[in-house]
């Protein structure tokens, strides 16, 4: 088996931000034509950013996790459940594992920082992928950004 043509870690650095930035806006706000000023936010100064990057350096992805007081509003204020959010792969890395990869280094942060459980809101058409993952879907369909979600958990 090959190795894997890509590395998944945690965006510590100015430029590694960026590049997660610059995937979110290439999938959310070009390709989904999500609002700019709506896909960035103040949690995104608090949040454990993760990177999927190419082994030539370009990044092929992108999540975020959420905990404490910050993921409080998206978790029933259960500070014990983290927040799955932002995830993004560019269009020619899907099928490749990257989001896969992603989930899995946002759920081993949440580990260690002592969390129980994973939240996060699907868009509905990616409902099956977060399933085959563990991710079950609770409560109504609701509209985020003008596109449909589901709010989903997976225990740790």
């Amino acid at each position: 088996m090959s190795p894997t043509p890509y590395a998944v870690r945690v965006a510590e650095d100015p430029a590694d931000q960026e590049a997660c930035f610059a995937v979110r806006k290439e999938v959310f706000v070009v390709e989904q034509g999500v609002p700019q000023e709506i896909e960035y936010d103040d949690y995104d100064a608090v949040a454990t950013h993760v990177l999927a990057v190419r082994d030539d350096g370009m990044p092929l992805g992108t999540g975020r996790l959420l905990y404490g007081e910050a993921a409080a509003a998206k978790t029933d204020g259960d500070l014990t459940v983290g927040s799955l959010g932002r995830l993004a792969v560019t269009k020619e890395a899907r099928g490749l594992g990257v989001g896969v990869a992603l989930v899995r280094a946002i759920e081993d942060a949440a580990r260690a920082r002592g969390l129980a459980a994973v939240d996060l809101h699907a868009q509905t058409h990616a409902l099956g992928f977060y399933e085959r993952l563990g991710y079950e879907a609770y409560g109504p369909e609701f509209p985020d950004a003008g596109i449909p979600h589901r709010a989903m958990r997976r225990a740790l």
